[in-house]
C-alpha cells in the first residue's frame, strides 16, 4: 500500500498526477468537466511550461486515448513544443479496450521510451479525450503490471479506478467494463515474457452458438427476446483491421423469439460466423416491436487464448449494465453463460 501511495500521490508539477517515475497523467482525465477550446489551450500551455521548468532538457511524449471522434484538440497544441503524440482511439463498439496487438505495441513503446535513455530525461504523459477515462484506466493498469510496479490484476485495476471520482466510470460507459478489463489484463500477464514479439493470431474459429443456461429477466413477462451481435476484424485477409459487425441476428419474427424464465430451459442462439483475434460479443434484448434494443451483456475476448472448443462464462465474467445485475438470477451465475467455438476453419 505504501508503494501505491508513493506512485499515485506525488504530484509535481501542478495539474499532473505522477503514476510512477517519469510517467504522468493530465488531471483533467479524472474530471467530468469538459473544457472549452480556449480554456483547454491555456490548461495545456500551463502544464507544458511547468514541465519544461521542472525538467530542463527533457523530452516528452504524449499518449492520447479517446473514442476516435476525429475532433483532435490536443495535437495542434503540442506541435509548437515539438512534442510527439501517439493516438490510441477506441476500436470496438463502445467497449473501452484496444486490440491485444495495440496494447502490446503500447507497452513495448512505453518501456523503450522510459528505459532506452541513459540520461533518464524521457518523460511519458498520458491523456484521454472526453469519455476516454475507462480506456485510459485499463492502459494505466496494464502499464503498472507490465513494469512490475504493482501486482494482482484485480487489485491494480480497482486502485486505478479509484483515482477518478466514484461516479466517473459509470457516467462514461453504460456497461461495467471490469470483467473484460480483467480478462485482458490476464492476457497481458501471459504475454509479458514474450512482448518483444507481436502476438500471433492463430487460425480463425467458427463461433457456432451462444447458450444461456438460465433466462435473464428483461421485460414484464420475466423473460427476454435475445439476439446476438458480434464485432471483430474481418479474417478474410483484407488490410483493413478496423472493427466491424461480423454477425447480427436478423430482426424478424422467424429469428427473434420470446423466452420466459419460468420455462426453466436453456436458450440456444445460433451464430455461425468466423472470428479471429479480438472479438466483442453482445447479447441484446429486443422490445416487443423488435426495434428497441438493450444490451443484456457483453464480453470481449481474444481467440488466441481459447484452449478448448467451449468457453464458459459466469456472471462475473461478463460486462453488464450498472443497474442490470439483478436481471440475472443466481442460477445464471452458478451455471454460467457459455458460447461454443467448435473448430477452426
Amino acid at each position: 500500500m505504501a508503494l501505491f501511495r508513493r506512485l499515485f500521490y506525488r504530484k509535481p508539477p501542478d495539474r499532473l498526477l505522477e503514476i510512477t517515475d517519469r510517467v504522468y497523467v493530465f488531471d483533467c482525465c479524472f474530471s467530468t468537466k469538459t473544457m472549452e477550446e480556449e480554456e483547454f489551450r491555456t490548461y495545456i500551455d500551463g502544464i507544458i511550461s511547468q514541465l519544461q521548468d521542472h525538467f530542463p532538457g527533457a523530452s516528452f511524449m504524449v499518449f492520447n486515448f479517446g473514442q476516435g471522434s476525429g475532433n483532435d484538440l490536443l495535437s495542434p497544441l503540442l506541435s509548437p513544443y515539438n512534442i510527439t503524440m501517439k493516438d490510441y482511439p477506441q476500436q470496438f463498439s463502445g467497449c473501452p479496450l484496444l486490440s491485444l496487438e495495440t496494447i502490446s505495441n503500447f507497452l513495448i513503446m512505453s518501456e523503450a521510451w522510459l528505459t532506452n535513455d541513459s540520461s533518464s530525461q524521457n518523460i511519458m504523459l498520458m491523456h484521454c479525450e472526453s469519455g476516454g477515462w475507462p480506456l485510459l484506466a485499463f492502459m494505466l493498469a496494464s502499464l503498472l503490471l507490465y513494469r512490475k510496479q504493482y501486482t494482482g490484476e484485480q487489485r491494480t485495476l480497482e486502485m486505478v479506478y479509484k483515482q477518478g471520482p466514484k461516479e466517473l466510470l459509470g457516467l462514461l460507459t453504460p456497461l461495467n467494463p471490469t470483467s473484460s478489463h480483467l480478462r485482458y489484463l490476464q492476457y497481458v500477464g501471459k504475454l509479458t515474457s514474450g512482448l518483444e514479439r507481436q502476438p500471433q493470431i492463430e487460425n480463425p474459429f467458427t463461433l457456432d452458438c451462444l447458450i444461456l443456461r438460465v433466462v435473464p429477466s428483461f421485460d414484464r413477462k420475466d423473460g427476454c427476446r435475445p439476439i446476438i451481435r458480434v464485432h471483430g476484424q474481418d479474417s478474410s485477409g483484407f488490410v483493413d483491421k478496423s472493427s466491424q459487425i461480423l454477425f447480427s441476428t436478423p430482426k424478424t419474427k422467424k429469428h427473434v423469439k420470446h423466452y420466459r424464465k419460468v420455462a426453466n430451459a436453456p436458450i440456444k442462439l445460433n451464430v455461425g460466423c468466423r472470428v479471429e483475434g479480438d472479438v466483442v460479443l453482445e447479447c441484446i434484448h429486443l422490445g416487443k416491436s423488435l426495434e428497441d434494443e438493450k444490451v443484456m451483456f457483453r464480453v470481449m475476448f481474444n481467440t488466441r487464448f481459447i484452449q478448448s472448443q467451449i468457453l464458459m462464462l459466469t456472471l462475473d465474467d461478463i460486462d453488464v449494465a450498472w443497474e442490470s445485475k439483478d436481471h440475472f438470477s443466481r442460477d445464471f451465475k452458478s451455471r454460467g453463460t457459455l458460447f461454443r467455438v467448435p473448430c477452426r476453419v
